[in-house]
């Protein structure tokens, strides 16, 4: 056991602070990975870890920390730690901007639920997020041409982990992003109807999307979860 404890000690090559107390990171380790492994949860969307093969990008922004001596936070899910570094997850600023990433996410959710607990809206309860103080966008129609996938963009967060899970995991190469700014949006092939698109059904995107607005089409709801497996997390 001591020898498998000093292999662990050389293997984290750098050291730094992180919400105060001094840990080690491993070559090429980020921030939030470190800081899973000793013990801190970091909000996130658009990353999901235990999912083989989806990279972190650190577009949805709600695991932003502090960085002293940096002017802008930084996403924890790509950016590494150097040595001395001091980070912070849970100062005033950095909360404040997870929470309002949150608010901001949950404002543009419909009133229907397409899964029975979407990792959104767990972790806007764990910040303590309140009602949205924020308008509602126009919430796209729903498209259940596909027999497998019920698609409902009204839910989408753009986090990009569909299209990542569709194009990098399973290589399908079906599911892109279109346009800029408020059209931006999710689409199958050529901005095809699913049904009419060419997704073999494999379901990989359904088990990336963190808000249900991919599911299992025919599927109660309240028999669906949103990243199953990564309860406990989540919760911790």
């Amino acid at each position: 056991m001591a020898a498998r404890l000093n292999d662990v000690e050389e293997a984290e090559t750098v050291h730094f602070t992180l919400d105060g107390r001094e840990v080690g990171a491993y070559r090429d380790e980020t921030i939030w990975e470190a800081a899973r492994r000793h013990g801190v949860v970091i909000p996130h969307l658009c990353y999901k870890p235990d999912q083989v093969g989806l990279r972190p990008v650190g577009n949805c922004r709600v695991c932003l920390c502090e960085i002293e001596g940096e002017r802008v936070l930084q996403p924890s899910c790509w950016r590494t730690p150097t040595e001395g570094m001091q980070v912070s997850t849970r100062s005033e600023r950095a909360v404040h901007s997870q929470k309002m990433v949150l608010e901001l996410l949950e404002a543009d959710m419909p009133d229907e639920s397409y899964v029975a607990d979407s990792r959104l809206d767990d972790w806007a309860r764990q910040l303590e997020v309140g009602k949205p103080r924020f308008s509602r966008r126009e919430e796209p129609k729903a498209d259940l041409s596909h027999p497998g996938i019920a698609v409902n963009l009204a839910a989408c967060i753009q986090c990009t982990l569909c299209v990542r899970a569709c194009r990098e995991v399973q290589g399908n190469d079906v599911i892109g992003y279109a346009l800029r700014g408020g059209g931006s949006h999710v689409m199958f092939d050529m901005d095809d109807p699913m049904g009419d698109s060419t997704c073999v059904g494999c379901g990989e995107c359904v088990a990336a999307c963190p808000t249900g607005a991919l599911s299992n089409a025919g599927i109660d709801p309240h028999q669906q979860w949103a990243w199953q497996g990564q309860e406990s997390e989540a919760s911790t």
